[in-house]
């Protein structure tokens, strides 16, 4: 036996393929599309994942890759899968650019349980964030439950705690533009901590190429 190991070596493991960003894992990279129709902070890019996340709700899962590039952005994906299957590109923006972009009083009608909030986007707005932004915005969720882990949960259920709680609990507000290919996602969590998110909806053959990293 040990001689015909010899003679033939060991085996090598196939190199992992990847061609969809389901298969994504922390260290794969990506490179996208240099179209003009992307945002600067993701035109021509090469990406790194930074690390997978999960959202939990009640009756589905959602899997968040944290991305990094040579910029000093850090970027969100998500899948957006219905009838087809579409790349969720998010920005993070902190207090000061959400009130620079929309109106306050307006922005304020997103947490009022019986108003639909409709937001129209302010004149004049960060160059950096033009192709971020729909020009008018409506409520489709408001408060919905659920669960952020820092880990990656693909397929399996998350471990609860004596309680039966999971990870950090928030509540989620999602705003569509007229078209749908822009969207405003809020998370609040205990603590009233909160989360804008500026999400931007691109086909999968936005990412031109994969590369899959060290395991």
């Amino acid at each position: 036996m040990g001689f015909l190991k010899g003679l033939f070596g060991k085996k090598e493991q196939p190199k992992r393929q990847l061609s969809h960003p389901n298969h994504l894992l922390k260290g794969d990279m990506i490179s996208l599309d240099d179209s003009f129709a992307l945002p600067p902070q993701l035109r021509g890019q090469q990406l790194r994942v930074e690390a997978v996340n999960t959202y939990e709700f009640e009756r589905k899962q959602l899997i968040e890759w944290v991305l990094k590039g040579h910029g000093n952005d850090t970027l969100f994906l998500s899948l957006d899968e219905d009838d087809e299957t579409y790349l969720a590109f998010s920005l993070k923006i902190p207090r000061n650019l959400v009130e620079q972009i929309f109106d306050l009083e307006q922005f304020s009608d997103i947490f009022e349980e019986d108003v639909q909030a409709n937001l129209t986007v302010q004149p004049s707005i960060p160059e950096q964030l033009e192709q971020w932004l729909g020009k008018q915005y409506h409520q489709i969720n408001f408060a919905q439950f659920g669960y952020f882990h820092r880990e990656d949960y693909r397929n399996q259920r998350p471990p609860q705690d004596a309680e039966g709680a999971t990870g950090d609990a928030f509540e989620s507000y999602l705003l569509l533009d007229d078209k749908e290919r822009y969207a405003l996602d809020i998370e609040v969590y205990e603590g009233g901590e909160t989360d804008v998110m500026l999400t931007l909806y691109r086909p999968l053959s936005d990412i031109r190429e994969y590369w899959p990293g060290q395991i």
